[in-house]
């Protein structure tokens, strides 16, 4: 059956290496930050990211067979563990995933790609220090990719870009680059070629070391890692595996590419102006490995990170200073038994060791960390200890929400996460009045997560309304309200199709006839608006107030 995971063959090695695997606990923070590499990966729907970052899983040894987002055979990719990710073959909430790869760490943060959730994957790259963005090799540089690659631009995130589904018929790589660099404003520097496409797609030529890296096919669906020949450039054992024909227009395209392509730096990439690209094929494996290999090898470790300071200027916080860290995500249920809630915090700076007692800077006291741990999916292994860029996961029900600074010193805030304008609004209820107690209990764990957000209304407090970036976002609501509380809802739309948060004295503000007053779960102030001609002139009735989209 579609969802099952009856097929799942996993086996789990250490997540982060144990003491006795690497001498963490001997060896200098500086060397253990300089083997991480936390990173997004970002993409259009369909462009093959989830494909992607199972692979890397397979590729590390974590797993022995690697699922999909769909599959015929009811595989489900490992970072889809919730159920209607699996029923759907849709991911629809960001995962965070850690494990050993090659002498590095590995923290990798998949993101839904649909822009209903895009304000989950704007969250989730101000935990990353690098991204990978995924296109389709027919569609190229898709609306939501271009989306991301601002966020990434904006934030100074640097960039990897893999050219997926070369596997399929495709459009001319060097048609590819261009549109790269046409749409989203960076220059494309080629790391390997494709050699053919479509059926004819035998593998990649690696441009640094100058070889054919051909593949064969694996188990269907690439479920098991490809074969990998490696042939001398100028290898006659190249034509005779390709055909001269075939074998010399890749080594012409590769002459035209030295002559008129760009060039790398790794300065041009880490400060955005440049994107290493590469070719292959996720379904396949083909061009995969040697993909990760050059990821690992030019994706920075962490560095210092921009703090807000209590006199309003901002300062760099090092990796090297006391521990700190932000909650970025926090995720309800992933074990079902427990209805436990897992916040998802990313290290910025310092060690974390067993039973830290840490500030919390919104609460204004400490609390202890205890138990964290590293995830794949709903797997979790305790940490005795953990390192700028790890990404590690607290059980905790009340006492984290998103963007919550922690650190051993205090007297600093890591910034602001995004909090985005909802589009849509609708009034959730139970459809049993006897479930309202479990309703309220769901409703407040999703709420606390991200997947909608709540308000009040000024007149009328209890009678709250939910709001989305995207239609989607509801469907998912009441999808899990059933499947993980065993709520049924109905759902009323509201005629409201934008808001704002007020700044500025409410007293003082003049509203529109027709708009709503509200107050968000943090108690800020939240004007809803039927129409953009409303919210345009209640800006224009209220000149010393503003009105704001993002908080």
């Amino acid at each position: 059956m579609p969802g099952s995971c009856d097929c799942y063959h996993f086996a789990f090695a250490p997540i982060l290496p144990s003491r006795e695997d690497m001498a963490a606990t001997s060896s200098s923070l500086a060397e253990q930050t300089t083997r991480r590499r936390t990173f997004a990966i970002i993409s259009h729907p369909d462009a093959g990211k989830t494909t992607l970052t199972e692979k890397l899983l397979l590729y590390s040894g974590l797993i022995r067979t690697a699922g999909m987002v769909k599959n015929r055979k009811g595989r489900a990719a490992t970072s889809d563990w919730m159920g209607m990710e699996r029923e759907r073959g849709i991911s629809v909430t960001s995962s965070a995933m850690q494990f050993p790869y090659k002498g590095t760490v590995i923290n990798v943060l998949d993101t839904p790609g649909h822009e209903d959730f895009s304000e989950d994957t704007y969250r989730t790259l101000t935990a990353a220090d690098s991204a990978i963005m995924v296109l389709d090799a027919g569609k190229g540089v898709e609306r939501q990719t271009r989306k991301l690659f601002e966020v990434c631009k904006l934030r100074g995130i640097p960039v990897l870009t893999f050219i997926n589904k070369l596997d399929l018929p495709g459009r001319d790589p060097l048609d590819l680059l261009t549109e790269v660099e046409d749409a989203l404003g960076i220059q494309a520097c080629a790391f390997n070629w494709p050699v053919g496409s479509g059926k004819e797609f035998a593998g990649v030529v690696d441009r640094r070391t100058r070889e054919f890296q051909l593949f064969e096919k694996a188990a269907a669906g690439g479920a098991q890692e490809s074969a990998l020949e490696r042939l001398p450039f100028e290898d006659s054992r190249v034509d005779d595996r390709l055909g001269a024909e075939v074998a010399g227009r890749v080594r012409g395209e590769l002459e035209l590419l030295e002559v008129a392509g760009n060039e790398y730096t790794d300065e041009a990439f880490l400060e955005g102006r440049v994107t290493p690209t590469f070719f292959g094929s996720a379904l396949t494996n083909f061009g995969l490995e040697p993909f990760f290999d050059a990821f690992v090898e030019l994706a920075p470790s962490p560095g210092a990170r921009l703090v807000d300071l209590p006199d309003g200027t901002e300062s760099r916080r090092r990796t090297d200073e006391p521990f700190s860290a932000f909650v970025f995500k926090i995720q309800a249920n992933m074990d079902r038994r427990h209805r436990d809630c897992i916040a998802f915090l990313r290290i910025c700076s310092g060690r974390y060791e067993p039973d830290a007692m840490v500030k919390h800077h919104r609460l204004g006291k400490a609390v202890r960390l205890t138990r964290p741990h590293s995830i794949v999916a709903q797997e979790r292994n305790t940490l005795d200890e953990a390192f700028p860029g790890d990404v590690i996961g607290l059980v905790s029900r009340d006492n984290f929400r998103i963007g919550d600074t922690l650190s051993l010193d205090g007297g600093f805030e890591h910034k602001p996460l995004p909090q985005f304008q909802p589009e849509l609004f609708a009034r959730i209820e139970p459809k049993a009045v006897s479930m309202r107690k479990r309703f309220d209990k769901g409703m407040k764990n999703l709420i606390a997560e991200g997947a909608v957000q709540m308000f009040h209304p000024e007149d009328n407090p209890r009678n709250a309304l939910s709001g989305a970036v995207g239609r989607l976002q509801f469907e998912v609501l009441q999808y899990r309200l059933e499947d993980e509380y065993d709520v049924a809802t109905t759902m009323q739309p509201m005629p409201y199709t934008c808001s704002a948060w007020l700044k500025g004295q409410r007293e003082s503000f003049q509203p529109t006839t027709t708009c709503l007053m509200t107050k968000d779960i943090h108690e800020r102030t939240v004007v809803l608006f039927r129409t953009d001609w409303d919210k345009q002139a209640a800006a224009k009735n209220n000149p010393e107030h503003e009105l704001l989209d993002m908080a």
